[in-house]
């Protein structure tokens, strides 16, 4: 098993030559975040990362979480590095310096959070769940809740969780039967069980902050009945001390494929008197408040494929240069080499390398668009970048997820049957990916709102632009290399032919091939990150690691933005046959 070396270069190079950190940090709100305050920040979190967080990796997925006596234990050495991001201040980096936080961008934040997440994916859920808490309250909740809350959110000494789904809900948020009965003091009691909450209990932190979604007594039915809810572990004082004990319990732990060390738990709220909450913003608008957790979850989850990829690629690149086997095909060298010579572990590790490298330019540009979207000083620039943000959440959860499991997936082949063997790590990279592309909605889901919500809604209008704004960077890449430019165009026509048959087909029938369509649509803006990484490399062709990203944008645009023709004459074709054949034959 290899050890996690965090890529500093390509995370660097992606947050400049990509990104626009340096427009990023010049936004009002972002004054410290100097070029020496970032680079030192990145420097930091990669040791953190490599020599706290990574070694506990395989530790995790041994041991394993594990209830006894009303109390979840984590693994040894969980507690000690969960002390190492508190006593940084780690959690807090890119919120306000009125709650404790840092005050710096998004951007970089989802730097940090990448190198957390490669290098132990079970540990970092915990965080990321937490920043996603912080959202919600800051975003909705009221002054006397921030100021309850959010200090110790953001410093780490408390951690956050969502509770959205229930035994007879999961995707169906509609069917949510979670009760919350008002008692008269402001407060209310909650009754119900919910399922798959990440980190649910845990005694790393002094008390978790729940968010619940549950109904009111005289909550509408479906959605629009459904109202947030505050209720920690351990109720909170007026002066901020912890109190007794909340009716909340972790009643069972998951036993999952893969990341064992993430608690999994299944909540049960009022088994006695009933969960004291409180109510978050205004009473029925609870999933809408949801969503700003959501969206920063699917955003998360997004990277955590991306991490994972460069994990399972760190380790397969290691083992293919160390596994001396055969002679490679054409092979002139008097002595025997790796497998790295092979030419079709090359090609596979090249598929690898850069599928990561157009997965990083899309998260971090996505980040990027969050924080003009909230910081931006002119209200078209912020309504430009929101719109920007939202269309490519979708491409980020469901489309990297799918692409780091292909990877995870590669990187097993790499390693033969050894890739098989447990010993080798590289089965627990592939097994902790798995996830991905179910939680936070699953991969249709992803590209139903992709499709659905924001390509059939407005007729195509916002994705047109998105199509425009590639066609751009096809027009630039033409005076660097004009094949590359050549096969960018020709991709955005194609997505351009798919948009319309979209618009024109049943939403039956369009939702049909939604997931084909998110993976074009993702491909399509991997491939227009890779074309401003070869552009950005030209600045230095003499340069090794930028002469690299220019030979990964070329094998990006030979062996994947290739593969667009078959999706769009997929979308084009066959969303009819999908439902063609009766259930009772299937």
């Amino acid at each position: 098993m290899t050890t996690y070396t965090a890529p500093l270069a390509d995370i660097r190079f992606v947050l400049t030559s990509l990104a626009g950190l340096a427009d990023i940090t010049a936004l009002p709100g972002f004054e410290d975040a100097s070029p020496d305050l970032t680079d030192s920040i990145l420097e930091e979190a990669a040791k953190i990362a490599a020599g706290t967080i990574a070694p506990l990796n395989r530790v995790g997925d041994l041991e394993g979480a594990h209830l006894k006596d009303g109390k979840v234990s984590l693994p040894e050495g969980w507690q000690q590095a969960w002390d190492v991001l508190v006593e940084g201040g780690w959690n807090g980096l890119a919120f306000p310096a009125e709650f404790g936080g840092m005050g710096l961008p998004n951007l970089l934040n989802v730097a940090v959070q990448e190198m957390w997440h490669s290098a132990n994916m079970a540990f970092a859920l915990c965080p990321m769940l937490t920043q996603g808490a912080v959202n919600a309250i800051a975003g909705y909740g009221s002054d006397e809740q921030k100021a309850t809350y959010l200090p110790k959110l953001v410093s780490g000494q408390w951690t956050g969780t969502m509770n959205l789904t229930e035994p007879a809900a999961g995707s169906d948020l509609a069917a949510i039967r979670t009760r919350a009965v008002p008692v008269g003091d402001g407060s209310f009691r909650l009754f119900g069980q919910k399922i798959f909450i990440t980190y649910g209990d845990h005694e790393m932190a002094e008390n978790i902050v729940h968010l619940v979604l549950a109904r009111l007594p005289d909550a509408p039915p479906g959605v629009k009945g459904i109202s947030l809810f505050i209720v920690p572990k351990f109720l909170v004082g007026a002066d901020g001390s912890l109190g007794a004990r909340n009716d909340v319990a972790c009643a069972s732990l998951e036993h999952k494929l893969g990341i064992h060390a993430s608690p999994t738990a299944v909540m049960a709220f009022g088994e006695n008197q009933g969960a004291i909450g409180t109510l978050v913003g205004q009473a029925n608008r609870g999933l809408e408040y949801m969503f700003a957790m959501m969206n920063h979850a699917r955003q998360s989850v997004g990277l955590q494929g991306l991490a994972i990829a460069e994990r399972a690629y760190q380790q397969a690149l290691t083992y293919a240069r160390e596994r001396i086997q055969g002679r490679p095909a054409g092979w002139t060298g008097d002595d025997r080499t790796g497998i790295v010579n092979h030419p079709d572990v090359r090609r596979t590790l090249m598929d690898m390398k850069c599928r990561i490298e157009a997965m990083r330019g899309l998260i971090y540009k996505a980040a990027a668009a969050v924080d003009l979207a909230h910081h931006h000083p002119d209200s078209t620039r912020r309504a430009e970048a929101q719109l920007l943000a939202d269309l490519l959440t979708p491409l980020v959860k469901g489309w990297s997820t799918e692409v780091g499991n292909f990877v995870a997936s590669a990187g097993l082949q790499v390693h033969g049957g050894m890739g098989f063997i447990e010993e080798t790590g590289a089965a627990q990279h592939f097994r902790d990916a798995r996830i991905t592309t179910i939680y936070e909605g699953t991969t249709a889901i992803q590209a139903n709102d992709l499709v659905l919500r924001k390509t059939l809604r407005d007729g195509g209008a916002a994705i047109d632009g998105m199509l425009a704004d590639i066609a751009a960077t096809a027009n630039r890449l033409a005076a660097h290399d004009k094949a590359l430019a050549a096969r960018l165009s020709a991709a955005t026509e194609a997505a351009k032919i798919s948009v319309r048959c979209l618009v024109e087909l049943p939403q039956r029938e369009a939702a049909a091939v939604a997931v084909p369509f998110l993976e074009l649509m993702g491909t399509l803006v991997g491939g227009q990150m890779m074309a401003e990484q070869l552009i950005a490399a030209q600045a230095a062709p003499s340069d090794r690691f930028l002469a690299a990203k220019s030979v990964t944008a070329r094998f990006y645009g030979e062996h994947v933005l290739t593969r667009i023709d078959g999706l769009a004459q997929l979308i084009q074709a066959g969303a009819g046959v999908v439902m063609a054949l009766d259930e009772d034959l299937l």
